[in-house]
């Protein structure tokens, strides 16, 4: 995470002063690193209402809700995906929803 904004917004948020624009862009930035590690359209993995992405290979859903699905709040997603909480401790939290084969992301992170 070089770019100078993710960084001013990752420093916000460690010292706890992040606003909603910090939360924004750290939310997409990290899903689209995400998105890079595991292309594919088998999982859709929502951080609302920040960002939502499909990843992972398998098959994918054209119509409805994706047979697999993970949902955490941005603050959650932030952490995991950093590697400050690890996969099974966020399960664990109750804060994460994760439903469907591939849902499990431990191989994947931290992710930066």
């Amino acid at each position: 995470m070089s770019d100078p904004a993710l960084q001013q917004a990752l420093r916000r948020y460690d010292d706890g002063t992040a606003e909603r624009a910090d939360l924004k862009l750290l939310t997409k930035e990290l899903l689209k690193l995400l998105v890079a590690k595991a292309p594919g359209h088998a999982v859709e993995v929502r951080v609302p209402p920040y960002g939502a992405v499909q990843c992972i290979e398998g098959p994918r859903h054209t119509r409805g809700t994706p047979g697999a699905v993970i949902e955490m709040p941005p603050e959650l997603w932030i952490d995991v995906a950093l590697g400050r909480i690890t996969w099974a401790d966020a399960r664990v939290s109750g804060k994460l929803r994760a439903s469907g084969e591939r849902t499990d992301l431990t191989a994947l992170l931290p992710l930066a």
